[in-house]
């Protein structure tokens, strides 16, 4: 069994496995809007494997991290703002 750790989106805990990418445990999590575009318009992940960069969050304090490049670790602080 996969070992479980939780991230903090926009200060919410997720549980997730150590080893997902951070954009499989906020759409697991029901997470639909990863970042808005500058018309105000909800965007996220379409492609997962790094390509489109409609999964941009801000990850540990750096913005414009890929959610779906990144795994998941424990405590890993993430925003969608």
């Amino acid at each position: 069994m996969a070992e479980r750790v939780t991230i903090f989106v926009d200060g919410r805990p997720i549980a997730a496995e150590r080893g997902a990418t951070v954009a499989a445990a906020m759409l697991s999590a029901g997470i639909r809007a990863f970042r808005h575009s500058v018309s105000g318009e909800p965007r996220a992940p379409l492609c997962g494997m790094g390509i489109c960069f409609e999964c941009r969050v801000t990850i540990g304090g750096e913005p414009h991290r890929r959610g779906c490049q990144t795994l998941c670790q424990d405590g890993l602080e993430v925003s969608t703002t």
